[in-house]
């Protein structure tokens, strides 16, 4: 058993062109407020902090203590630390990826398989899918965040259709008379007809789409009022009346959008039978991501022990953390990162009398 089992870590940045610059990035904020020593370049994107085992992203352990370098050669050579459950069913790896993202600019579009189709996509092409795992995610919007996720009603989408015919010249007649034949059959004949409309869509070449955009901004910047389109919905209405409409704004007239009143979405999986129809399943629970929100008038907070290995970020805060069977006390402050190995038990104490804000990944089987 590994004297150490809680410990700090320096984390991985990936600089995406879509992430925010410089010190604009709450990733770069993080950064800088782990390190004194990080240096911020105003003219790079900041878009990911990886926390986690990624071989692209391997954490290192800031603990001189420890012979490894690395989480993931750490915990490869002492696998007892994930829990019991999480190294049987995942084969003594850490089974997720803990991230921080800063968005400046649309993603691209992202379709994760489950975990059936993750197999064998692997074995047909690993170059492609190194990864045999299924990928369940969770999205927690520490600012303001707008995200897509899976389709919209085909009730909404054929309004949209019906009421903008940019979207309609783009997705084609043949796909739009298919959706909206569909509202009358079952899921099967709805799922190929998304398809068909999505797939028209995302295929359309560059100078169709930059011209039914011009020819809707143009439309739209002469009406009196946007009303006369029918457009239920207040995003979307935004989107079409701002000078900055892109892609991305017809992608919601397909997409779902979460409410704003909701600060996390999950993201569902698709399966080798039909990824559009699967787009409606719910997500397989095999992670959590624990949010934390101490006061601080309070001196200490415990973490408490599960069984499986954890990493905990502090996005607010200063405190000391100590363990049973921690040699020294560990400081943490903000952009700090910790691991926690499983069935340990972490005490913070705050050193400065300001609220706490924490988010602890792990997995729970």
């Amino acid at each position: 058993m590994a004297s150490q089992r809680v410990f700090p870590l320096s984390c991985v940045v990936q600089q995406y062109a879509w992430g925010k610059m410089g010190s604009n990035s709450e990733v770069a904020r993080l950064l800088a407020s782990s390190d004194p020593q990080a240096r911020i370049s105003e003219d790079k994107p900041y878009a990911e902090l990886w926390m986690g085992t990624h071989p692209r992203g391997d954490a290192k352990i800031l603990d001189s203590r420890i012979s490894q370098r690395t989480l993931g050669q750490w915990i490869a050579e002492n696998q007892d630390c994930l829990g019991s459950k999480v190294k049987d069913t995942f084969n003594g790896k850490l089974p997720f990826l803990f991230k921080v993202l800063s968005v400046d600019t649309a993603l691209s579009i992202q379709a994760h398989p489950n975990k059936e189709l993750a197999e064998k996509l692997h074995l047909q092409a690993p170059q492609h899918y190194p990864d045999a795992n299924h990928k369940p995610e969770m999205a927690i919007a520490l600012t303001s965040f707008q995200g897509l996720c899976g389709f919209r009603p085909v009730e909404e989408i054929v309004t949209f259709l019906t009421k903008v015919p940019e979207f309609q010249f783009l997705v084609g007649d043949n796909a739009t008379a298919q959706l909206k034949q569909s509202l009358s059959h079952d899921s099967q004949a709805m799922a190929s007809a998304l398809k068909s409309s999505f797939s028209h869509l995302m295929e359309s070449k560059k100078q169709l789409v930059v011209e039914q955009l011009n020819l809707l901004v143009k439309r739209i910047s002469q009406q009196d009022c946007v009303e006369c389109m029918a457009c239920s919905d207040n995003t979307v209405r935004a989107g079409l009346t701002s000078k900055f409409i892109d892609v991305p704004t017809l992608c919601e007239m397909l997409s779902y959008t979460p409410s704003p009143s909701k600060d996390r979405l999950f993201p569902p999986k698709w399966s080798q039978e039909d990824p559009y129809l699967s787009l409606y399943a719910p997500p397989v629970p095999d992670f959590a991501v624990m949010k934390m929100e101490v006061p601080g008038s309070v001196t200490e907070y415990k973490v408490s022990a599960l069984d499986s290995a954890s990493i905990l970020l502090m996005v607010q805060g200063t405190v000391t953390a100590s363990t049973p069977t921690a040699q020294a006390v560990i400081p943490l402050q903000r952009g700090g990162v910790l691991f926690i190995g499983a069935n340990e038990s972490v005490s913070l104490k705050l050193t400065v009398p300001e609220d706490l804000l924490i988010f602890r990944a792990c997995c729970l089987l």
